[in-house]
């Protein structure tokens, strides 16, 4: 795996399928449904500098792989509270998704550098229960848990909240805290767009 990055380059077009599929899901969730969005990262990383060229949907089996199951009802539950016991909450990538996008990568002389979610504005729209935590495009606890996991060099979150007339989006990568650290805060990486 690559050096982790300082910087995240990424081009408005890629950005744009993931915030229609994002804005799609946020605005047919109810407070008991949350949106679910996730992509994969795919790039290269030179000199400091993540420059992700793709962004590719993976299919989310969080609801049906047994090992998903698990791993939520024994410690990401218990850690993180019963909100995770809703199955639309978190984002597990099917095992053979995620291999066909290593092997597009390897393919495409790029790597697999992380990922992309969508965070809503949950501490108003969801349920009265589960409006304590105010979510912005910020890793939440789960994040970091996540990103101390996975140990990707880019972790980017959309975060996307609802004004008087319109939906607004808040972008941010981050990458994994320091490692033996899971509760160290989670480093901002700069954000640049491609225009062209």
């Amino acid at each position: 795996m690559t050096t982790n990055p300082h910087t995240v380059l990424v081009g408005f077009d890629s950005l744009k399928s993931f915030t229609t599929a994002a804005h799609e899901e946020y605005a047919a969730c109810s407070p008991h449904e949350p949106p679910s969005c996730f992509a994969v990262l795919l790039g290269t990383v030179d000199d400091g500098t993540a420059d992700i060229t793709s962004i590719e949907f993976a299919t989310n089996v969080r609801a049906t792989d047994p090992v998903a199951l698990e791993e939520f009802a024994r410690s990401v539950t218990p850690c993180f509270g019963s909100a995770y016991g809703n199955s639309r909450r978190g984002f597990w990538c099917s095992p053979g998704g995620l291999l066909r996008l290593h092997r597009q990568a390897e393919r495409e002389g790029t790597e697999v550098l992380g990922s992309l979610h969508l965070h809503p504005d949950w501490h108003r729209i969801g349920p009265p229960g589960e409006r304590g935590l105010r979510i912005s495009e910020e890793p939440t606890p789960m994040d970091r848990y996540v990103f101390d996991n996975t140990r990707y060099p880019v972790n980017m979150i959309c975060y996307l909240e609802s004004g008087a007339r319109t939906v607004s989006a808040a972008l941010a990568a981050w990458g994994p805290p320091p490692e033996g650290e899971p509760g160290a805060p989670c480093p901002r990486l700069a954000l640049r767009f491609r225009l062209l």
